[in-house]
């Protein structure tokens, strides 16, 4: 068992407990190794009702990803070793998403990159006022992984492409207004939340009284701070081009849509227009699972990438954060760019058991 990560197993709960703190929980192959185990064996478990993903207690942050410096290292080499995780952290979502049973993630902190992955394919998502949700991989020249070409083209209206494309982040009610998460839930009612998960008895109708639960402990969701930016966000998030949304912001000229442009022009030219293909396909698909195969094509080319690389150089290495991305303009990033992202591996293809 990976010593980042604690699993166990009372009165019918089965309890996955991030334990890397010096990392906000940041995950690593061994932790996704634990966890699918965990979670293929329970799967088939009759005396397992429910199960918990949680943080250890007293950190800030839920996961704040996966090892975005060991992908780098790795890519700049044979990246052998961040195909790897990319293979079982997508067979961990996988497994998530197709979890016959609830799965109750609480999203209490910064919520990033892997750890989105870990908490938005569960059945019930709390967040609290200390959560962080972003997916900020355009910033470094990777990609809104984790199943992101899932979930985000199927959140309401644009919004999920809004979110990939500038790594904008949601805080506290705003993450369960957007229904990245399905509740909230103060964070000085967590323990309250947990002592009563960890009390009740699940054998009968698990999902009915975990619902109940969460009914005594949410609390009303405020309108979301992004929800005057809505209709900007819903009519010029919508086009299909990167090009077309940058000018369509640049038409609607408010303060908000041109801050926008400001951000875009920030990322990694090829990953937004990668991104936003990425989101399209996701949102046609009617399999996860085809999701994630598309994804692993997506990564297996991503961490090899020039914009990947200078990506971390410039914001996690040296820390400049003056990346020089190449090409560096988004009129020249071809169609042939993007798609090489998304064409088959071959034997490599992301196999499911």
């Amino acid at each position: 068992m990976a010593e980042d990560v604690r699993i166990n197993v009372h009165k019918g709960l089965g309890r996955i407990t991030l334990t890397r703190p010096s990392a906000l929980h940041a995950l690593n192959a061994p932790m996704c190794e634990t966890i699918l185990s965990a979670l293929e064996r329970w799967a088939g478990d009759p005396t397992v009702y429910l199960v918990m993903v949680e943080h250890e207690e007293a950190t800030r942050g839920f996961c704040a990803g996966g090892d975005i410096r060991m992908l780098a290292e790795s890519g700049a080499g044979d990246a052998s070793e961040a195909r790897a995780f990319f293979n079982v952290e997508y067979r961990m979502n996988a497994a998530l998403k197709a979890f016959p049973k609830p799965v109750l993630a609480v999203m209490d902190g910064v919520t990033m990159g892997g750890g989105v992955g870990l908490s938005v394919h569960g059945s019930h998502r709390v967040a609290t006022e200390r959560t962080v949700f972003a997916m900020p991989e355009t910033g470094i020249g990777l990609f809104p992984d984790v199943g992101g070409g899932w979930f985000l083209p199927r959140l309401s209206g644009a919004l999920g492409t809004w979110l990939a494309l500038t790594g904008a982040r949601l805080k506290g009610a705003d993450v369960a207004a957007a229904r990245v998460a399905t509740h909230f839930v103060p964070s000085e009612l967590v323990a309250n939340l947990k002592k009563q998960v960890e009390g009740a008895d699940f054998s009968v109708d698990a999902a009915g009284l975990l619902n109940e639960i969460l009914r005594r402990l949410t609390h009303a969701v405020p309108a979301a701070s992004f929800e005057p930016h809505r209709e900007v966000i819903d009519r010029c998030f919508a086009p299909d081009s990167a090009e077309a949304i940058v000018a369509a912001l640049e038409t609607d000229g408010s303060d908000w849509a041109m801050e926008q442009v400001a951000v875009l022009r920030t990322k990694s030219p090829e990953t937004v227009k990668v991104a936003l293909r990425q989101l399209r396909e996701g949102g046609r698909l009617t399999d996860f699972r085809d999701n994630m195969r598309m994804e692993y094509r997506i990564g297996w080319r991503k961490v090899q990438g020039p914009d990947f690389l200078e990506g971390v150089r410039a914001v996690i290495v040296d820390k400049d954060n003056a990346p020089v991305w190449s090409p560096a303009r988004l009129e020249d990033v071809s169609e042939a760019d993007v798609a090489r992202y998304f064409e088959s591996l071959g034997t490599d293809e992301l196999e499911f058991d």
